[in-house]
């Protein structure tokens, strides 16, 4: 029993979850925007950790807190009655800018060219 939970913590958690917003009558939305702000804090958590520990700040931290509290904002502005589609566009733009910024912190990262430089020596 014991090994089947810990196997399927994530089915667990999420079936958890899903049920606390049935019972509590919260709208999926509200929800979702919830569950992104408390990514936000997560992330923001293990960049601080990591720079306390390591004394540098990692570029992937950064950009994946900006791109899920731009996520957020997107759908906090698509459940608005009368949302802009232009801000949703720009925000939508600003996230795929992100992405292409995380793809490029990925590839050039210092560690990994390194450890690149020591396979090749």
């Amino acid at each position: 029993m014991k090994k089947i939970l810990i196997e399927n913590y994530q089915i667990i958690s999420s079936l958890a979850i899903f049920s606390l917003i049935l019972i509590l009558h919260t709208p999926f939305y509200k929800a979702i925007i919830v569950l992104l702000e408390f990514i936000v804090v997560l992330e923001v958590v293990k960049m601080i950790s990591d720079f306390i520990e390591k004394r540098k700040l990692r570029l992937r931290f950064i950009i994946d807190v900006f791109i899920i509290f731009l996520i957020r904002d997107v759908i906090i502005k698509i459940t608005e009655p009368s949302y802009k589609e232009h801000e949703i566009f720009f925000l939508l733009f600003v996230i795929f800018m992100f992405f292409i910024f995380r793809i490029l912190a990925l590839v050039y990262s210092p560690s990994i060219t390194r450890n690149q430089k020591n396979k090749n020596s």
